[in-house]
């Protein structure tokens, strides 16, 4: 039992390290993301884009060409790391999904999807105004809790960790092979 138990033992706390090396990678930030509010619109919509890619100078440059939008600039936001753009969907934008990319001054990008949809448009305008005007608007986007899961995967991250489980898979058996076959030091 005691041979038996060394290299399990052994495996496990490889898998424990190498796993434990793996998390602050897959918790490491927001980097890549690009959040749009609303992700959901009408031509004629003033979109708002936000993103932590940019880091603490929040410049860059955002690219809505895919629509019919052009460029607009990213600047510095009102809660820390956060740049912040807008642009306006064209009238002529046909519905579809519609990839908008940044780039920011330090050289990192980030990618999100706007959905554009016809309806539900008035065809005629109000000729009187409304008397009463809101003065508060609810919380908008996803929820930035730090442990991420509200926009969707990451590949990249997801690879990464699967990498390492492997490795520390691969670790375990090989030590335990080893120990089998009677090899010491």
């Amino acid at each position: 039992m005691r041979t038996t138990a060394r290299p399990l033992t052994a495996t496990a706390l490889a898998a424990l390290c190498l796993g434990a090396l793996a998390v602050p990678a897959a918790y490491a930030g927001d980097y890549g993301t690009l959040d749009l509010s609303p992700s959901t619109a009408k031509p004629g919509t003033s979109v708002t884009v936000s993103t932590r890619a940019c880091g603490p100078d929040g410049r860059g440059v955002g690219d809505a060409r895919s629509l019919g939008a052009g460029e607009f600039k990213l600047r510095p936001g009102s809660h820390k790391d956060l740049a912040v753009g807008t642009f306006r969907v064209p009238e002529h934008t046909k519905p579809g999904t519609y990839g908008i990319v940044v780039a920011c001054d330090n050289g990192r990008t980030a990618a999100g999807d706007l959905v554009v949809r016809h309806g539900g448009a008035p065809t005629h305008h109000p000729t009187h105004q409304p008397t009463h005007h809101p003065t508060h608007v609810g919380p908008q986007g996803h929820v930035k809790t730090g442990v991420g899961g509200s926009v969707g995967p990451d590949a990249t991250r997801v690879a990464a960790g699967v990498a390492v489980l492997a490795g520390a898979l691969a670790a375990g058996a090989w030590a335990m092979r080893r120990r089998a076959s009677g090899g010491h030091g």
